[in-house]
């Protein structure tokens, strides 16, 4: 069988081998910590099922997708608008930052677009922060489409090696921000993506949603002012804003397409269709939904500041248990489950 796997295939192995090995030890450092959480052995080895699952998809004929998405970025490159040397220090410097650009909308846009977000969100489900988070990614990432992002960049000049290259380099850069262990570092805060500003990404609280999407520099979260700091002495809440308990791996990666088919047959218009789809996670007709800016108007409305984690009665779209006069009573908020 290994006779049969290409060079880059084996070291992607290896690769992964050694990551399981590092996780592992993270989860046994955690175990025999004093006074903190338990370790949730539970979702790693749901994590361990996701990417098997993603080896399965990984393994199947790509069909469309490539036939899409290749002939796309070579296009691009064929029609470039100049040609970047990558045998030159500025080459590479400039790949880096434009990798960082496109990398930077891709991830805010799978924040902000529900048909983007509904790949994205798995990475989001672990309701603890360590070093599994970075290998929860989605099973759907091809159907999304999100490899759209970085083919404009063959069209500024860079090869379609070269990119997909510096993409792979951004990603396991991010491996190690998965963390909870490591506090905050210094000048490195604002500067670099660190393991304190991916806290505040992962987190649930409504004054930390939609934030910190840099991939290894906070360059562009600070141009286009989504940069958030970790405050002091705030709890942070980990997961989606409505937490995820199952440990079914299917169920985790499957959760918001399906909850988007379900939504899709409440249309009445092209305005449902096109909000339901592309529209921000949480969306809903005549402003019954629970987006990240109808959450902190919530919140605003319950504690006097845009922050905290949104009680499940309002998640659930119930009213105040105080004001519960039955079960028929519901609030006004149409439940969005999966935020």
């Amino acid at each position: 069988m290994f006779q049969q796997l290409t060079l880059i295939q084996m070291a992607m192995v290896a690769v992964g081998l050694a990551a399981l090995g590092i996780i592992t030890m993270e989860g046994v450092l955690i175990s025999r910590r004093r006074g903190g959480e338990p370790y949730d052995w539970a979702a790693f080895w749901t994590t361990v099922r996701i990417n098997l699952w993603r080896v399965v998809v990984e393994s199947l004929p790509m069909g469309a997708v490539l036939g899409v998405a290749l002939p796309f970025g070579a296009w691009m490159y064929a029609h470039r608008l100049w040609t970047v040397p990558m045998d030159t220090a500025w080459g590479w410097a400039a790949m880096f930052f434009c990798t960082e650009f496109f990398y930077y909308w891709m991830h805010r846009t799978g924040h902000r677009v529900r048909w983007y977000w509904a790949s994205h969100q798995v990475h989001h489900t672990g309701n603890q922060y360590n070093l599994t988070a970075a290998f929860r990614q989605s099973l759907t990432g091809k159907i999304s489409g999100g490899f759209v992002f970085f083919a404009p960049q063959c069209l500024l000049g860079f090869s379609p090696d070269a990119v997909l290259l510096s993409y792979i380099v951004n990603l396991v850069y991010q491996f190690w921000i998965h963390t909870d262990l490591i506090g905050k570092l210094g000048w490195m805060e604002g500067v670099l993506n660190t393991p304190s500003a991916h806290r505040v990404h992962h987190a649930a609280n409504v004054e930390y949603l939609d934030c910190n999407y840099g991939g290894t520099i906070m360059l562009f979260d600070r141009i286009f002012g989504t940069y958030v700091t970790e405050q002091d002495g705030v709890p942070i809440r980990y997961g989606l804003v409505k937490p995820q308990t199952s440990n079914s791996a299917l169920k985790i990666c499957l959760a918001e397409w399906w909850a988007m088919v379900k939504d899709l047959r409440k249309v009445r218009g092209p305005r449902d269709l096109v909000g339901y789809l592309f529209g921000p996670p949480g969306w809903a007709p005549n402003g019954q939904g629970l987006t990240t800016e109808d959450l902190r108007a919530h919140m605003t409305a319950l504690t006097g500041q845009p922050a905290g984690v949104p009680p499940e009665w309002l998640l659930d779209g119930r009213v105040p248990p105080e004001e519960d006069n039955g079960p028929e009573t519901v609030f006004s908020a149409s439940p969005f489950p999966m935020r």
